[in-house]
């Protein structure tokens, strides 16, 4: 049986969790265990602490109440042991090894790094940009970014936030040949290609109802997301690429959205850790700094 302060935190992990699976995935315990503390803790408090549904959880008025009188109490029990712990306020120095997909690397994950080394200059950020798959338990990586599929239980994952595909080309390369009206258009298209650093082949383009296309012949492909970026500005050919690196080019009118109708269902994008027992308060001092900057971009 779980033990009252354990039960504390289990509580107040979930009161900032969409769902109770959410929270498990947060402490790498599972969904049942959650259930039963906060079951056990509303037997002990006589108080419903959460509305329920099939899909999210609500915390009621008597929870939020709670929740803070326990953020408190567990506060201060942490103090407590961080003051009788020689070296604790070494805790923010040292190495923070983090792995990333390249493009979201330069245009989001960058900034928000830039803001934290400003604030701890102790830190010391080990960033791996890479598309190829990373193996961050051998490479003893400390947070990761992945765009898409999570399933792996080595990890404890929390998603941020969603990724919209869209499909572009230049003004000029519209106006010299036209927009496609459908996906078979792009068969007669001129169109970039990235290809996938771990098969060597073509990424396909992903359209809505689990359809996909892939280029059977390029005018330019590159395994550099950056590299394609520029050939499409530069009017080689309509891709697709993530909403992240066309945001700002869209707003200034130097890229077109075509085939809209038929975009994906966006993609999810997670941060994770590796389970590997005690987390330095370093690495979570990253990765909560990390979930509250990606999460609104």
């Amino acid at each position: 049986m779980l033990n009252r302060l354990e039960m504390l935190r289990i509580f107040c992990t979930a009161a900032e969790s969409r769902s109770f699976k959410e929270a498990a995935n947060r402490l790498g315990i599972s969904p049942q265990a959650v259930t039963r503390a906060v079951k056990e803790l509303e037997r002990l408090q006589g108080e419903l602490l959460f509305h329920r549904n099939t899909r999210h959880i609500q915390v009621t008025l008597v929870g939020e109440k709670f929740a803070v009188i326990a953020k408190e109490r567990l506060r201060a029990v942490d103090e407590l042991f961080q003051t009788s712990v020689p070296n604790s306020g070494n805790e923010l120095q040292g190495r923070v090894r983090i792995a990333a997909p390249v493009g979201f690397g330069h245009k989001c994950l960058m900034p928000a790094l830039l803001e934290l080394s400003t604030i701890h200059p102790q830190l010391d950020i080990d960033l791996t940009l890479s598309d190829e798959r990373v193996d961050v338990v051998d490479e003893k990586i400390d947070i990761g970014i992945r765009i898409g599929f999570m399933r792996d239980s080595r990890f404890i994952a929390r998603q941020l936030t969603k990724i919209n595909m869209y499909v572009v080309a230049s003004p000029d390369l519209i106006n010299r040949v036209g927009r496609p009206a459908s996906i078979e258009d792009l068969n007669h298209l001129p169109v970039t290609g990235l290809v996938d650093c771990n098969t060597g082949k073509l990424w396909p383009w992903v359209f809505s109802m689990d359809r996909q296309w892939t280029p059977s012949i390029t005018r330019f492909r590159s395994a550099d997301a950056e590299a394609e970026l520029m050939g499409v500005q530069n009017g080689l050919g309509f891709a697709q690429i993530p909403d992240f690196s066309a945001q700002d080019l869209l707003r200034q009118e130097k890229l077109v959205r075509v085939l809209e109708e038929v975009e994906p269902v966006p993609w999810d994008l997670y941060i994770y850790r590796p389970q590997r027992g005690p987390v330095p308060q370093r690495i979570r001092l990253v990765f909560d700094h990390l979930v509250s900057r990606l999460s609104v971009r």
